[in-house]
């Protein structure tokens, strides 16, 4: 039996591509452990439902209390970690310090050894260029393009050129790499060479009950992320929803950045404030079926944002899955989804006020047309945006890399 050692940096709870990539290699037949950071004490009480008959095991690195560590030893351990991130901070070091916990990561990392190091996340990556110069043949998932990711103000703040180093080092020494979208992929591979990375997207594993029947009276919207804050198109789209004529219901999952949700309520009619609905954070399991009660999912990436631009989130094939119709920001991630799911959606420039809301408002005011985009989207969903599609191009991947060399310690 071969060994796979998969490394996030938080919950399996808030990493669903890992999730699905560890429960189909243990399932395939692969000794699987997930090594994370164990930082978020729901989150945590999310991952224990999940490993319910999971086929891999988790081993943690701890940074919160009331777990396996002796309080001594997590005191020290936050300090450390507390100075390590000063430190890098001040000096305006390009040091791993700034990636979060990612010394920690690789120490933890190397008392496991396995066959194959798959490596998700920016700390997680660093610690796989760690795992290569010492030996370790390793794979890297490479799901968002961190060193162009986030708005302008918060890049300035970010160890761009450490990033970068680390992903031309994956990019053309690790045993495979994948991601998202073929945008993505295109783009990666003309930065930095190396083989282009595999195209797996975020697709889910399709589900029992997805949307069926007339949209509901009103129509009722919906958008999710862990983080319900700026940056993700919301402001923009909630301009536009505040002039629409047609009756409608907004939800927004998620957890609300300090003062986002008064700011959001401040930007909208009376009215419309009046039909928000802010919802929690749910558990994966329960996600999808939460999707399904709603008519009209909306999938807000910002252009503007390279990496936000390029890849597939979760968003729009959540949506598909859940059979609703699909209004899109017009990213080249999300004309790929949506060129080969016709009927589906509706692809809108976020900027153009004026024109998004006369396009919502002849959607609101069409639940024919709403529950016809609904069908399509399932559809898609069943021929190409499902897990069942995804899963064997990972395990060719994994089974091409483990006949791979290791490389040479260097």
């Amino acid at each position: 039996m071969k060994s796979i050692l998969i490394l996030i940096s938080g919950p399996l709870s808030l990493n669903p591509r890992p999730l699905k990539e560890a429960v189909a290699l243990g399932r395939a037949g692969y000794d699987v452990t997930v090594l994370f950071v164990r930082n978020h004490a729901e989150g945590e009480a999310r991952d224990r439902e999940l490993m319910a008959g999971a086929p891999f095991r988790r081993v943690a690195i701890d940074m919160i209390s009331g777990q396996d560590t002796p309080a001594w030893r997590l005191f020290l351990r936050r300090g450390l970690e507390s100075a390590r991130r000063r430190l890098s901070a001040n000096l305006r070091l390009q040091g791993p310090a700034a990636l979060g916990s990612a010394r920690l990561l690789l120490d933890a990392a190397r008392a496991l050894p396995a066959d194959l190091t798959i490596v998700h996340n920016e700390a997680p990556h660093w610690v796989g260029t760690r795992l290569l110069a010492s030996g370790r043949r390793v794979a890297a998932d490479i799901e968002d393009w961190h060193s162009e990711d986030l708005l302008p103000q918060d890049r300035a703040r970010r160890p761009l050129k450490l990033l970068r180093s680390v992903e031309r080092r994956l990019l053309t020494d690790a045993a495979y790499t994948s991601t998202t979208s073929r945008a993505l992929s295109d783009a990666l591979h003309a930065r930095y060479g190396g083989p282009p990375p595999q195209v797996i997207t975020n697709s889910f594993p399709l589900q029992s009950d997805p949307h069926g029947g007339p949209a509901g009276s009103p129509p009722s919207l919906f958008w999710f992320s862990q983080t319900l804050g700026p940056g993700r198109g919301l402001e923009l789209l909630l301009e536009a929803w505040g002039g629409t004529t047609r009756p409608s219901r907004l939800a927004l999952l998620g957890e609300p950045c300090a003062g986002f949700r008064e700011r959001i309520l401040r930007r909208l009619p009376a009215d419309h404030g009046s039909r928000v609905d802010f919802l929690p954070l749910v558990s994966p399991s329960r996600l999808p079926s939460l999707i399904a009660t709603h008519d009209i999912g909306l999938a807000l990436e910002q252009a503007f944002i390279v990496n936000r631009d390029l890849t597939i989130t979760n968003k729009i094939l959540q949506y598909l899955n859940a059979g609703l119709a699909v209004v899109a920001s017009d990213t080249s991630g999300q004309r790929e989804v949506l060129a080969r799911s016709p009927g589906a959606g509706l692809l809108v420039e976020l900027s153009q006020t004026r024109a998004l809301t006369e396009a919502l408002d002849a959607l609101l005011g069409d639940p024919d047309r709403i529950s016809a985009m609904g069908r399509a989207a399932r559809a898609a969903a069943e021929k190409i945006f499902c897990w069942e599609k995804e899963e064997p191009v990972l395990l060719a991947a994994v089974e091409a890399a483990l006949l791979v060399p290791a490389p040479a310690p260097s």
